[in-house]
């Protein structure tokens, strides 16, 4: 791991009353540094299964699976007199707001400091083995955090992801201040704040035409591949597992086109192990035989085509950004968002109060770069 001194050893928080306890010494710190390990990997219904904290001085794992309440950390969370630090924090705040219903102020997001500066490796490994000489085992990115007892390996892996990252705070306030972008920054970690909730697993019956409209099946072949499709679903909410560990997207669209009729058939099939043959072999054979004779499903109506005023407009607008970015020496999206910028594209705005108003289009941005927007609009006065 460390090619310094090891780590020391962390806190492990797994009772009410010792969340209770921590959180009323962390609220006394200025700064506390936050990552999550979720079960994506594993389960049909993700959860958050693991919440790292550290401060300037001491290291915690805290296990949510074994504490009942985690609302002890919301005025933390919550609190505009505490940074809380993150690496990436944007899919960390929706599951804990999907889970636990918390609210984030006074955010600041590492990697978003590191691409508003121009660093091209930022994840939180390239960083911090560039910044402090230190090597991050990756071997458990993988691991399914919803397993318990967590082993040693794992536990490290997890503690590392935030113990440096009060430190590596403190090196992009330095940088961000030599380069005059903290007010970039901070707009941005507020918007980072702000990200909704992570949706909730909402099964969609019709999501098969995503796998037949692009392979170009037939309609028979889409009535079989439904079939599997849905077989796939119901076995993955049994075994609470993701549908992609029953069977890859790629490996229904097999099935749908080889139509197999026998066990034999299915011995071997790409994209099908032996466990999975075993457990459910004779169900994707029925599976097959009921889209044999299914009814033919109905394609759903496409997508209207986008106003070609507007996709003018959007990739002169593209063309902008790009040429901007390497002025800056950063990634185009740190300039704008993609969507920022079809929106900018569909609403056309004369004024720069009106492109404030345009989704995605902050403060920040409409200052620096609005006037530099609206000449590129101006060339296309038809568009609005």
């Amino acid at each position: 791991m460390s090619k310094h001194r090891p780590l020391p050893i962390p806190v492990l928080v797994e009772t009410t009353d010792k969340l209770r306890y921590f959180a009323d010494r962390w609220a006394t710190e200025r700064l506390i540094a936050f990552d999550t390990e979720s079960n994506s990997l594993y389960a049909y219904r993700e959860r958050v299964c693991l919440i790292q904290v550290s401060t300037r001085k001491h290291d915690y794992i805290v296990d949510p699976l074994r504490i009942p309440d985690m609302q002890p950390l919301a005025p933390l969370f919550a609190d505009p007199g505490i940074e809380k630090v993150f690496h990436a924090a944007e899919y960390d705040l929706m599951c804990l707001k999907r889970d636990y219903g918390f609210t984030f102020a006074n955010l600041f997001d590492t990697m978003i400091a590191a691409r508003i500066c121009g660093y091209k490796q930022v994840g939180l490994g390239a960083l911090i083995g560039e910044l402090f000489d230190v090597e991050v085992d990756k071997s458990h990115q993988r691991d399914n955090w919803g397993a318990r007892p967590i082993p040693q390996g794992s536990l490290l892996y997890a503690q590392m992801d935030t113990h440096f990252l009060p430190a590596l705070r403190d090196h992009f306030v330095d940088e961000l201040a030599r380069l005059s972008r903290w007010d970039e920054a901070a707009e941005a970690f507020r918007d980072a704040a702000a990200i909704p909730a992570a949706r909730r697993i909402e099964f969609d019956p019709e999501g098969y035409w995503k796998i037949a409209l692009p392979n170009q099946l037939t309609r028979r072949q889409t009535a079989i591949l439904r079939e599997l499709y849905l077989w796939r679903e119901e076995s993955a909410q049994n075994k609470d597992v993701p549908p992609f560990k029953i069977a890859a997207d790629k490996t229904l669209h097999a099935l749908a086109v080889a139509a197999p009729v026998k066990m034999s058939d299915i011995e071997g099939f790409s994209g099908l192990g032996g466990s999975i043959i075993r457990n459910y072999g004779r169900a994707i054979l029925e599976a097959v035989d009921r889209g044999k004779t299914a009814k033919i499903p109905q394609p759903p109506a496409p997508d209207p085509a986008p106003d070609p005023r507007v996709v003018d407009l959007y990739t002169a607008l593209r063309e902008w950004r790009k040429n901007r970015a390497l002025q800056r020496g950063v990634e185009s999206d740190v300039i704008i968002s993609k969507d920022a910028l079809w929106s900018l594209a569909e609403h056309a705005p004369k004024t720069l109060d009106a492109m404030g108003r345009v989704p995605g289009m902050s403060a920040w941005r409409v200052a620096t770069y609005g006037a530099e927007i609206l000449e590129v609009i101006q060339k296309f006065p038809s568009s609005a």
